[in-house]
């Protein structure tokens, strides 16, 4: 009976991991094929678009406290007449994470950019920069911006 329990629970055991396994391959298949349509888009300028900030691409974020976690985003929106890709989202430091769209953005659809900027460590006056790369003409780059000056606590 013991040996039944047994082969039952490693039956059970196996099948679980191979099913986990096959959802492994198919979002590894699918995130495969966006690569490879974003490549495409990026790669040929005919798909190239273009791209309005909705925002200013300048912020000035004012005073924090040293230590404090800042969010920035900045809005935009295709306005071409070919899906919008995002292809690279780059901060000047490591002290800014920014957050990269992943899914093309039809015509006429808006987007964000978003960044988080850790202020620990960084008293003063604080400049930061955010490269964004797509398939946008008449320029592939664009270069995002923020002020902030950091306090330090009482």
């Amino acid at each position: 009976m013991k040996n039944w329990v047994l082969f039952l629970l490693l039956t059970t055991a196996f099948l679980a991991c191979r099913d986990t396994d096959k959802k492994a391959v198919n979002n590894n298949a699918a995130d495969s094929s966006l690569q490879s349509e974003r490549a495409k888009l990026m790669a040929d300028t005919a798909n190239y678009t273009e791209l309005k900030w909705l925002d200013s691409t300048y912020m000035d974020l004012g005073n924090v406290t040293d230590g404090a976690q800042v969010q920035v985003s900045y809005r935009f929106k295709n306005i071409g007449n070919k899906p919008l890709v995002i292809a690279d989202v780059t901060p000047s430091c490591g002290c800014t994470v920014p957050e990269k769209p992943q899914q093309p953005f039809a015509p006429g659809e808006e987007g964000v950019i978003k960044a988080t900027f850790d202020s620990k460590g960084r008293i003063g006056e604080n400049r930061k920069h955010i490269t964004v790369d797509a398939n946008t003409k008449p320029s592939r780059i664009h270069n995002l911006e923020f002020s902030v000056t950091v306090k330090e606590k009482l």
